[in-house]
């Protein structure tokens, strides 16, 4: 009797483990995301470049431009994006294209100034060629930071 309960209790634990797995296309835009953030930090232009479709966009607080601006600001340090703290991060995949959003709370150094911002940033890839390229890359501050973002 004890065998069995623990036997189901197994299942059930293994079960709930399973479910919240992501499958390997969605895993792999995860750590391609999480990869582009330390990229940005340490201004490796290089690998952005071959990220970034030569059609993609990117929205900021201050505007949107395309991918060669992107790649500028990225080389200039006009905005440097020190840490990208990810607290939650989901992964929607449709056919060929993966909507990625994440939590986080950004500390950047924005025109000389160190700041840190609350953002739930949606990241769009597309798959072409076999390979995932970012599409679009869009902050959207929050208004209310979680206890994360407060740290």
């Amino acid at each position: 009797m004890k065998a069995s309960f623990i036997a189901v209790v197994i299942m059930v634990v293994s079960g709930q483990f399973s479910l919240a797995q992501n499958n390997p296309a969605e895993q792999e835009v995860i750590t391609l995301s999480k990869d582009k953030w330390q990229w940005m930090a340490d201004k490796n232009t290089g690998k952005l470049n071959d990220l970034f479709d030569s059609k993609s966009v990117f929205v900021h607080m201050g505007g949107s431009w395309g991918k060669d601006r992107e790649l500028e600001v990225i080389k200039s340090g006009g905005i440097h994006y020190k840490k990208a703290d990810i607290h939650e991060v989901s992964v929607q995949i449709i056919d060929n294209t993966a909507i990625l959003l994440n939590r986080i709370t950004l500390l950047a150094v924005v025109g000389g100034n160190e700041v840190t911002n609350p953002f739930m940033v949606t990241e769009v890839y597309v798959k072409t060629n076999g390979l995932w390229k970012l599409g679009s890359l869009s902050f959207t501050k929050l208004l209310t930071p979680t206890p994360q973002d407060k740290k």
